[in-house]
C-alpha cells in the first residue's frame, strides 16, 4: 500500500510529450558531435589532400604513402612519375603521394 502512494498518474495535457522531446534532444546533440568532431575534419583533410595533390610539379620532391623519397619526374591527370635514383624512374597513382617537401 505505501508503494501505490508514490505512483502519480501523469499530467493531462501531454506528460509523455517531454520525454520524446528530451529523447529527439539527445539524439540530435549526439549527431551534432559526431559531425563536428568526426565528419567536419575529415572532409577538411580530404580537400587540403586533394589541393596538395593537384598542385604537384615537375621538380617538387615527394614522399609517397609506402615511404619512398623522390623527384617528380612527370606529371599525367592521374599518375605521377618519381625520380628515385639515377635513372631510375618509378611510376604512382597521385593518391599514393603522402606529402611534398618545402625546399
Amino acid at each position: 500500500m505505501l508503494a501505490l502512494a508514490f505512483i502519480q498518474a501523469p499530467a493531462s495535457g501531454g506528460g509523455a510529450v517531454d520525454p520524446l522531446i528530451m529523447n529527439v534532444l539527445m539524439f540530435g546533440g549526439v549527431i551534432a558531435v559526431f559531425y563536428f568532431m568526426i565528419i567536419r575534419p575529415q572532409q577538411k583533410r580530404a580537400k587540403e589532400h586533394q589541393k596538395l595533390l593537384s598542385g604537384i610539379k615537375k621538380g617538387d620532391a615527394v614522399v609517397t604513402s609506402s615511404g619512398i623519397h623522390g623527384t617528380v619526374h612527370e606529371v599525367d591527370e592521374t599518375a605521377i612519375t618519381v625520380t628515385i635514383a639515377a635513372n631510375t624512374h618509378v611510376k604512382f597513382d597521385k593518391s599514393a603521394v603522402a606529402s611534398v617537401l618545402t625546399k
